[in-house]
């Protein structure tokens, strides 16, 4: 590695000193957006708006690292040192060093905001682990996600603090990874509203189709698209007019999914566009008759919630927090089981005046996930944090603070 830079000067983590200084890691911000992408653009929007808090962002990459300074809110500062990923994960895997402080300055908190957060000289640290699946699911997982649980027991060990999007992931963190609950602050996220987008969607459904089932998210085991494309079988008999649209990118374990589709009876009426952007995906959203959420295990599930804040009634599985997300806003089946996929998603196609109040049901329920409430909750956060690192340990505000 090259020579490191001289270190800035250092702030002493305040309790009661004014805002709080905060390094936020923004590099899931960098290339096409993920859930862990909309998450921190949330979070900084909101936490910008604070004036508890001064919120900067870094992105630990070489080359790319400018590139965050267009993607996040105006008045949150991006300056910083070049960060090589590769052999700063290395470094921080192996030895715990060099400090983050070298590269972005001094600051009271540090916030990984993906299941890793880089060593401090003196910041407190946060770090956000959205789910478990790498514990409880390994075999749905790629060799570089499996060596989350070790980063995250060797981050808590050296004093990190846990932020988790629900109450189910944190408990779950407590119970498998063996963290003090004191430790563990469960901050639900806002929602990523797409634009009020109501024209036309740019998903050609196939002759004779009218209405579609809609699914959002990447192509992975853990999303469970196999199942829902085997429940379409009997939803499509059951009406001839409506088709299933995929919306995501391929990830990996892509193959089993395509031998689902390619075997299905109903596989003309299969749509799979892509990735869509914003706009594109908002029309797509709004026009859906139905949102299917077929997943294994969610640590939240921000596709529900935007289905339900536009109108759109929600089918998913009762997967991990998806149960604690969605609340009586959705019609849940338990996960794996495809006749029961169906029998909801044909419930809601066939209408009535249950849908009409399910419907109305997800709307108030999405009313109380803001970005403005999760950076409040972040915010109490980081002041827990930087309090214990300066030796002023409040009394416990217990769990899903």
């Amino acid at each position: 590695m090259c020579k490191a830079p001289s270190v800035p000067p250092e702030r002493t983590a305040p309790s009661d000193l004014g805002p709080l200084s905060v390094g936020f890691e923004a590099t899931p911000l960098l290339g096409r957006p993920t859930g862990v992408g909309a998450f921190c653009a949330g979070a900084l929007a909101g936490l910008s708006a604070l004036p508890q808090v001064d919120v900067s962002a870094f992105a630990v990459s070489w080359r790319r690292r400018r590139g965050i300074a267009e993607l996040v809110p105006s008045g949150v500062a991006t300056g910083q040192r070049a960060m090589p990923a590769r052999p700063l994960h290395a470094s921080w895997k192996r030895f715990g060093f060099p400090p983050v402080e070298w590269f972005i300055g001094g600051r009271d908190v540090v916030h990984g905001s993906n299941f890793v957060v880089p060593p401090t000289r003196r910041a407190a640290r946060v770090v956000t682990v959205h789910d478990l699946t790498v514990v409880l699911y390994p075999e749905l997982c790629d060799p570089a996600t499996l060596e989350f649980p070790g980063l995250i027991r060797r981050a808590v060990a050296d004093g990190a603090w846990v932020h988790t999007p629900s109450q189910f992931v944190a408990d779950q963190v407590v119970a498998e990874l063996s963290v003090d609950p004191e430790r563990v602050r469960a901050v639900h996220h806002g929602i990523p509203l797409p634009p009020a987008e109501r024209g036309a969607p740019p998903v050609r459904l196939p002759d004779g189709c009218s209405r579609y089932v809609l699914a959002v998210g990447t192509i992975e085991p853990r999303k469970d698209y196999p199942l829902l494309v085997s429940a379409f079988a009997p939803v499509a008999a059951a009406h001839p007019e409506v088709a299933l649209v995929i919306v995501g990118s391929d990830g990996w374990g892509v193959e089993r999914f395509l031998a689902a589709v390619e075997s299905s009876p109903a596989r003309s009426r299969i749509v799979r566009p892509g990735y869509l952007g914003d706009q594109a995906l908002a029309a797509t959203l709004h026009n859906a008759s139905v949102l299917a959420y077929p997943s294994v295990y969610e640590g939240f599930g921000f596709p529900p919630l935007q289905a339900m804040a536009v109108g759109v009634p929600v089918v998913a599985t009762a997967a991990g927090a998806v149960p604690e997300v969605v609340g009586d806003g959705a019609l849940l089946v338990a996960p794996g089981d495809g006749e029961g996929l169906a029998g909801a998603i044909s419930r809601v196609l066939d209408g009535g005046s249950d849908i009409a109040e399910l419907v109305e049901r997800g709307r108030r329920r999405t009313s109380g996930f803001t970005w403005n409430a999760c950076a409040e909750g972040l915010a109490g956060l980081y002041r827990e944090a930087a309090d214990g690192v300066s030796g002023n340990v409040p009394p416990s505000v217990g769990r899903g603070g």
